[in-house]
C-alpha cells in the first residue's frame, strides 16, 4: 500500500490539464517538492509554473530524476516515456484517481459528480464553506473567479472534489457525501454505451462511505435511479429538484417560486420537507445554476451548516472560468466563453443567454470537442442552437483521440435546421468573417471545452485596435 507520508517530490505528467495543475497547486501548498511536464505550455502549466513548479515541455526521461511518485493524467498513455522511465528505476506510477484516494484517505470528502454542472457545484460548495469558515481543501476542475484559484489545501475537515467520470477517475474516491447533478452519456471513447455510462455512476454510488449521504437530482432520470440503490446500500438518500411531482415521490429539498432577475439570474425559495427554509439570489444567469446552487444548499444542510448563511454565500458566487464567463464588451458587442461541449450544455447555456439578452442577436461560436462525442450526438447537436441567432462552426478539437480522417463537423453543420448556420474550419476565416458581420449590440458566445477561447481573444483585440471600427457598423 503506497503512502503519501514518506514522500517529498512528486512527479506530474500532463501537469498542464485542469485535473493534474490543482493537483500540483495543492501539494505545493503541503510541502511537497513537485515538478511536471507537458507536450507545450498551456496557461494552466503557466500558472502552476508561475507558483513554483519546475515545469518540462516536452516529454523526457530525465524528468522524473529524484521523484519519489509519478502520477500520470487520463490522456498519458502507459508507453509515454516518462512513465516507462519511472518504472524501470521502481518509482511508483498512479493514475489520477489513484492518487485523489490517497491524497484524501485522511480526510471527510464531498465530491460532485454528474455529466454536467459539476465544476460550477464543486466551485459553490468550496466558496460557500470557505465563507462559513469550515476552510475546506478543494480541487476544482476549472478556475473559481471568488475563491481566486482552482485548488488549496486547508486546514478543515473537508475535502471538497469534482468527481470526473472519465476514465473512471471517481472510483478512486470514497466519499462522506457524494452529489450526482444528472447523469447522461459522454465520453464513447470510455463509454461506448449508455448503459456503460450509467454502471459507472452506480459503480460510484457503491463507493459512498457507510455512514455517507447520496445528494441526487430527482428531475433527472439518471441520476434519481441512483437513489433505490443508495438505499438498497443502507445509505442515506436524498433529493433535489424543482418538480415536485416527478418520478412519484415527493422532493426532500426544492426550489420553488423562481423569479427571474437582472441580467438572467434567478432568484427562489428553498423548500425542506414541505416547509419554507431560505430564499437565494443568484449572481450567474441561467435555470440550469438553480440546480447548482440547490445541490450546493443540501450539502450545506446535511454538513449541520446555517443554510441562510450559506444561501448568502451562494448569492455571492460569481462564477467560474469559461462558464459564462465575460470577456468583455467592446463597440457595444459582448464577447462571452463558455465550456460547453456537450448538446444539453450549449442548450442550457444559449437558453441562459437568451434570457440574459432578451432582445439581442446572439452568435454562437462552437468548436465541437472529440470526434467521438460529435460523431455519437450528432443529431442532438444539429439541434441543440435553436437560441441563437447565428452559429459558426469550427472543426473538431481532436483532443486525446486521433483524427480518424472520415467525419467532420462539416456533417453536423449540413444536419442543422437552423437560418443562419455555417461551417469555418479554420479560427483566423473564422476571426474574419465575424468581424465583417458583427453590428453593436450582438453578443458573441464561443462555446469550447478546447482551444477556441483564442477566437475570444482576437476579436477582442482587433474590436480594441484603432483603425478597426470599419468592421463594426
Amino acid at each position: 500500500m503506497i503512502s503519501l507520508r514518506p514522500m517529498s517530490h512528486v512527479h506530474l505528467v500532463g501537469v498542464g490539464g485542469a485535473g493534474l495543475s490543482a493537483i500540483a497547486l495543492l501539494l505545493l501548498e503541503e510541502g511537497y517538492q513537485v515538478t511536471g511536464s507537458d507536450r507545450q505550455m498551456s496557461a494552466m502549466a503557466r500558472e502552476v509554473q508561475a507558483s513554483g513548479v519546475q515545469v518540462f515541455v516536452g516529454h523526457h526521461p530525465q524528468n522524473v530524476s529524484g521523484a519519489d511518485l509519478v502520477v500520470r493524467s487520463s490522456a498519458i498513455p502507459e508507453d509515454n516515456v516518462e512513465v516507462q522511465k519511472a518504472l524501470d528505476m521502481g518509482i511508483p506510477v498512479l493514475k489520477r484517481g489513484e492518487f485523489l484516494g490517497l491524497l484524501i484517505a485522511d480526510r471527510r470528502s464531498i465530491a460532485v459528480a454528474g455529466t454536467h454542472g459539476k465544476t460550477t457545484t464543486t466551485a459553490m460548495v468550496a466558496w460557500m464553506l470557505t465563507q462559513l469558515g469550515e476552510d475546506p481543501s478543494y480541487i476544482i476542475g476549472g478556475l473559481s473567479k471568488d475563491l481566486g484559484k482552482n485548488a488549496h489545501a486547508g486546514q478543515g475537515r473537508d475535502f471538497v472534489i469534482e468527481a470526473d467520470e472519465y476514465d473512471r477517475m471517481f472510483l478512486g474516491l470514497n466519499p462522506w457525501i457524494a452529489v450526482v447533478t444528472n447523469v447522461e452519456h459522454d465520453h464513447p471513447d470510455c463509454y461506448p454505451t449508455e448503459e456503460d455510462f450509467r454502471q459507472v455512476f452506480r459503480e460510484f454510488v457503491d463507493h459512498i462511505v457507510p455512514d455517507g449521504v447520496l445528494i441526487s437530482c430527482a428531475d433527472d432520470r439518471g441520476a434519481a435511479q441512483l437513489a433505490n440503490q443508495a438505499s438498497a446500500n443502507h445509505l442515506k438518500a436524498v433529493s433535489y429538484g424543482l418538480r415536485q411531482d416527478f418520478m412519484r415521490f415527493p422532493l426532500d429539498y426544492m426550489g420553488a417560486n423562481l423569479r427571474l432577475k437582472e441580467a438572467g439570474a434567478f432568484a427562489f425559495e428553498v423548500i425542506h420537507s414541505g416547509s419554507p427554509v431560505t430564499e437565494v439570489a443568484l449572481q450567474i444567469p441561467g435555470r440550469h445554476n438553480v440546480y447548482n446552487a440547490l445541490a450546493a444548499l443540501v450539502v450545506a444542510d446535511i454538513h449541520g451548516l446555517n443554510i441562510s448563511k450559506a444561501a448568502e454565500a451562494i448569492g455571492e458566487f460569481s462564477g467560474t472560468s469559461r462558464r459564462f464567463e465575460m470577456r468583455g464588451e467592446v463597440k457595444g458587442i459582448t464577447i462571452i466563453d463558455d465550456y460547453a461541449h456537450h448538446p444539453t450544455e450549449i442548450r442550457a447555456t444559449l437558453s441562459a443567454a437568451r434570457q440574459r439578452y432578451p432582445n439581442r442577436q446572439i452568435w454562437a461560436v462552437w468548436q465541437p470537442h472529440t470526434f467521438s462525442r460529435t460523431r455519437l450526438l450528432q443529431d442532438d447537436f444539429a439541434a441543440a442552437f435553436a437560441d441563437a441567432d447565428h452559429v459558426l462552426v469550427t472543426e473538431i478539437y481532436a483532443a486525446r483521440e486521433a483524427d480518424p480522417g472520415n467525419f467532420s463537423a462539416k456533417q453536423v453543420v449540413e444536419a442543422m435546421n437552423h437560418p443562419d448556420a455555417f461551417f469555418v474550419p479554420s479560427f483566423d476565416r473564422a476571426v474574419k468573417i465575424l468581424l465583417s458581420r458583427l453590428k453593436i449590440g450582438h453578443v458573441l458566445l464561443v462555446l469550447s471545452a478546447g482551444d477556441a477561447d483564442e477566437i475570444s481573444e482576437l476579436i477582442l483585440a482587433a474590436l480594441s485596435h484603432e483603425g478597426r471600427a470599419e468592421y463594426v457598423q
